[in-house]
């Protein structure tokens, strides 16, 4: 099992991106629950005191007492203002989440460099997240730093076991099969395959970033514009499909390789993508 992939054309934490972050909380409510629900199995197994936890059907009795675990990871930022990008993220998740009324406790892996990918604490918080976000940044930077680290395992760990993992502009690129940069294309993390992601979408955009793409990516590779304040929640429908439904204000544009007319979903729409 996988948990879902958030990705976000950009304007991530701002007004107008409400509908996106209540839907990542949503996501993260789940597999919170799922998190909690197999320390206490295992508490139980053991003849630990949090078994108490549990009903005679193994569900928790009390889940609204655990608090959603949200890691902020600025890596994209690295080269800017990695702590400004944090700050503003965890302001925007407290509000959303008491807006909702969820509890949560948001939370830096402030991984940056090579250096702090395998720092200890860092790789701790990633592996016990129920939602980690990238906010935007540097495209390079997120393949360029997580890439083999302790960090990226601690990442594929926690969405493994259910985690969201999203990602707004250049962190959505970079969770993706194929990013560029003013250097080229590079490989990103591969979270999601046979799809590279257009941020800040538009008309003129989509025309550059298509010629970009022809001339750059590998065989296969399509393309999921996306605007700001707007993103795709991406699950599993099969070994080579997600549906990403679309939450926002704008809209997302699916070009499959070689489309030159998009699918195009607006705010509860799903999308069929690659795996």
């Amino acid at each position: 099992m996988t948990g879902p992939i958030g990705l976000h054309g950009g304007g991530e934490y701002l007004a107008g991106d409400e509908r996106f972050l209540d839907a990542l909380l949503e996501a993260a409510a789940v597999a919170c629950r799922l998190r909690a629900e197999a320390r206490a199995a295992v508490a139980a197994a053991v003849g630990d005191p949090a078994a108490d936890e549990l009903d005679v059907g193994g569900h928790l009795l009390d889940p609204g007492a655990t608090s959603i675990r949200i890691v902020i990871l600025p890596t994209a930022a690295a080269r800017g203002q990695p702590d400004r990008a944090a700050a503003i993220g965890r302001v925007a998740f407290e509000r959303r989440a008491a807006a909702a009324s969820r509890r949560a406790v948001i939370e830096v892996a402030r991984v940056v460099d090579a250096a702090s990918a395998v720092d200890p604490a860092a790789v701790e918080r990633l592996a016990n997240a129920d939602l980690i976000h990238l906010p935007g940044g540097d495209p390079d930077l997120v393949p360029g730093i997580l890439a083999g680290s302790p960090a990226l395992a601690a990442i594929e760990q926690a969405w493994t076991r259910g985690a969201v993992i999203a990602g707004a502009s250049a962190g959505a690129m970079g969770l993706a099969e194929w990013t560029w940069t003013t250097g080229g294309g590079i490989r990103g993390l591969g979270l999601v395959r046979g799809l590279a992601v257009v941020p800040h979408y538009d008309d003129i955009r989509r025309t550059a970033w298509q010629e970009t793409l022809d001339g750059l990516a590998p065989g296969g590779i399509g393309y999921l514009g996306l605007d700001e304040r707007t993103g795709v929640i991406c699950r599993p429908v099969g070994h080579d499909a997600r549906d990403g439904q679309v939450a926002g204000a704008g809209a997302a544009y699916w070009f499959a390789r070689g489309a030159f007319e998009p699918v195009i979903g607006r705010h509860g729409d799903v999308l069929r993508l690659p795996g």
